[in-house]
C-alpha cells in the first residue's frame, strides 16, 4: 500500500494588507523524504499522518507540505505555484498510489479568490482522477463550502481549540485510508452550514456551550456504530467569504440518512445556542484590563495574562503602550513581538547596550503604532529551537534575529519572524519562568490556553481596535453572506 501526503495550509485575514508571498511559505516549506524525516514525531497533522501510516507498514510518497499558519492573504502566485506543485505531483503519482492525504486549513484567502481551497481540491481532484481515494484534514477555524465533500472521500477536522489534536485529526483520516483500502469501510460524507461565525477567542472548546456541542459528536461516536467522525468546524470569523461560519461534518460507514441525523442535531445545537456562544461579557477595554490585572496582582502570587487577542500579525501595541504609560504596572513580559527593524538594531548595538527603540505597531494603521522604549538589552542573536509545547512539540522554531530588552521591568522579546507566544518555551528558551512576573503579555486567540489556564491567576481579554476584534461589526466585510449572526442583525 502506497500513499501520498501534502499540504498547503494558511488562516488568512483578509482584512489584513501584508499578504503571504511564496518566500513566506518556502521558509516552512518541507518536500520527499525531508517531509517524512522532519515531520515524523512532531505535533502536526503531517506528524499524524506520517506516524499512522508507519504503524500500518504504508509506503508514503512525499509531496509538499507547508504550513504558514495565520498571517493576511495568500498572494495569487503562492497560490498558483503550490496548487501546480501539488496537482503536478499528484497527476505523477495517481497510477503509483492507492490514496492521498492532503491537509489544508480551510480559512485561506487570496486577493483574487474567496474560496482557494475548494478551487485546490478541485483540481486535485482532476488531477488525480475521479476514483483516487483521498482524505482532507482541516483545521477546526476552517470556512467550508458543502461542495467539498465532492472533492474527497471523507474529510476530518481537529476537535480542539487548541489544537492539541493536530496530530491525531492526520492520524483519523490516514486509519480511515487504511481501512478504506483494505475494504473495511465505505466511507460517506455529510457537510451542513450553520449561519453563525464567533470571534475566535470564543472557539476555545472548553468554553461552555461550545464544549458540550463538541461532547455532543463524541456521544454520537460512541452511540452509533455507523459513525466514524464527527467534526465541529467554528469558521474563521476575520476572513471575507460566502462560506464564513460553522460547519458540521460528519462521516459514516455508507449510512447517508444517518450522517444526515447527526449533523442536523449538531447544527441546530449551534444555531440554538449561537446567543450563548458569543460571550461579549467576558471582554474588557485596555484600561478596565490593566486595572483587573492590579487588583489580582495584589491578591495572587501567580501572573495574571493580558490578552491582546485582536492582534493578528503579532505586534500590536495597544496594551504595551498602556502598560508603559501605567503607574508601576509590576514585572512585565511582552514575548514575541514582531519587529524586524527593532530586532537588527538592538543586535547591531549588542547585548548589555542601553538603547532606545521604537517597537511594534507596523503591519497597519490598526495595530496601534510603535511605541518608544529604552531598555538594557539583555538577549540579542539567531534564535531557534525544537518546540516543547502541546501544539509545537517537535518542530523546529526559527525565530530569527532576535533579542530580549528590559525596559525598567517591562521585558519585551523582539523577534525577526512573526511567531505567537502559546506555551513557555519563549520564557525556558531564554532563561526566564513565567511565574516570576506579574502580568504576561499574549497575543492569541485560544492555543494560549493549553498551557497558561493552570499557569495564570486569570486571563484577561482585552478587546482593541486591531483587525481580530471580539466585536464583529466593526470589521468592513464585503463578501460575507446576508444572514449569519453576529455579523447580520438577527
Amino acid at each position: 500500500m502506497r500513499i501520498a501526503i501534502g499540504g498547503f495550509a494558511l488562516e488568512s485575514a483578509s482584512f489584513l494588507p501584508k499578504e503571504t508571498h511564496i518566500a513566506d511559505f518556502e521558509k516552512n516549506a518541507r518536500r520527499g523524504a525531508d517531509l517524512v524525516s522532519s515531520m515524523r514525531g512532531t505535533a502536526s497533522v503531517a506528524g499524524g499522518f506520517i506516524d499512522s501510516l508507519e504503524s500500518d507498514d504504508v509506503e508514503i510518497l512525499p509531496l509538499v507540505y507547508t504550513d504558514c499558519s495565520a498571517a493576511g492573504n495568500a498572494s495569487d502566485d503562492a497560490f498558483d505555484a503550490y496548487c501546480g506543485e501539488l496537482c503536478g505531483g499528484m497527476a505523477g503519482a495517481a497510477s503509483r498510489v492507492d490514496g492521498a492525504l492532503i491537509f489544508l486549513h480551510g480559512a485561506m484567502t487570496t486577493p483574487n479568490r474567496t474560496d482557494p481551497e475548494l478551487d485546490l481540491m478541485r483540481a486535485i481532484r482532476n488531477a488525480a482522477g475521479p476514483d483516487l481515494p483521498i482524505m482532507l484534514a482541516l483545521d477546526l477555524h476552517a470556512n467550508l463550502s458543502p461542495e467539498i465533500v465532492e472533492t474527497c472521500s471523507a474529510l476530518f477536522g481537529y476537535h480542539y481549540s487548541p489544537h492539541v489534536d493536530m496530530a491525531q485529526t492526520g492520524a483519523r483520516a490516514a486509519r480511515c485510508m487504511v481501512r478504506m483500502l483494505r475494504g473495511e469501510i465505505e466511507p460517506v460524507t455529510r457537510l451542513v452550514k450553520v449561519p453563525v461565525v464567533l470571534p475566535s477567542i470564543f472557539t476555545a472548546t472548553a468554553i461552555e456551550p461550545l464544549s458540550h456541542i463538541v461532547d455532543a459528536g463524541f456521544d454520537w461516536e460512541r452511540k452509533e456504530e455507523g459513525v466514524i467522525d464527527v467534526s465541529v468546524f467554528c469558521g474563521f470569523a476575520y476572513a471575507d467569504v460566502p462560506q464564513i461560519g460553522f460547519s458540521v461534518a460528519v462521516v459514516t460507514d455508507g449510512d447517508e440518512e444517518l450522517a444526515g441525523r447527526v449533523s442536523d442535531d449538531l447544527c441546530a445545537r449551534i444555531w440554538d445556542q449561537r446567543h450563548e456562544l458569543l460571550h461579549r461579557d467576558l471582554v474588557y477595554s485596555v484600561e478596565a484590563g490593566i486595572a483587573r490585572a492590579g487588583e489580582l496582582n495584589a491578591k495572587s502570587k501567580k501572573p495574571v495574562v493580558l490578552l491582546e487577542h485582536a492582534d493578528r500579525m503579532n505586534d500590536s501595541t495597544w496594551v504595551l503602550r498602556a502598560l508603559v504609560k501605567a503607574k508601576n504596572p509590576g514585572r512585565v513580559a511582552v514575548p514575541y513581538l514582531w519587529d524586524p527593524t527593532a530586532a537588527a538594531e538592538a543586535m547591531a548595538a549588542g547585548e548589555g547596550a542601553t538603547v532606545t527603540l521604537d517597537v511594534g505597531g507596523h503591519s497597519s494603521d490598526r495595530a496601534g503604532g510603535p511605541v518608544s522604549l529604552t531598555g538594557k538589552v539583555i538577549y540579542c542573536g539567531e534564535k531557534s529551537y525544537v518546540g516543547t509545547g502541546p501544539m509545537r512539540g517537535g518542530q523546529v522554531i526559527e525565530l530569527g534575529p532576535t533579542a530580549v530588552i528590559d525596559a525598567g521591568g517591562i521585558v519585551v522579546w523582539v523577534t525577526e519572524r512573526s511567531l505567537s507566544a502559546i506555551d513557555d518555551d519563549p520564557f525556558k528558551q531564554f532563561g526566564f519562568d513565567p511565574a516570576e512576573f506579574d502580568i504576561i503579555v499574549l497575543r492569541s486567540k485560544t492555543h494560549f490556553r493549553a498551557i497558561y489556564e493552570k499557569l495564570a491567576a486569570e486571563i484577561i481579554i482585552v478587546d482593541t481596535p486591531d483587525w481580530g476584534p471580539a466585536e464583529l461589526t466593526t470589521l468592513p466585510f464585503k463578501n460575507a453572506r446576508d444572514g449569519v449572526f453576529p455579523i447580520s442583525a438577527l
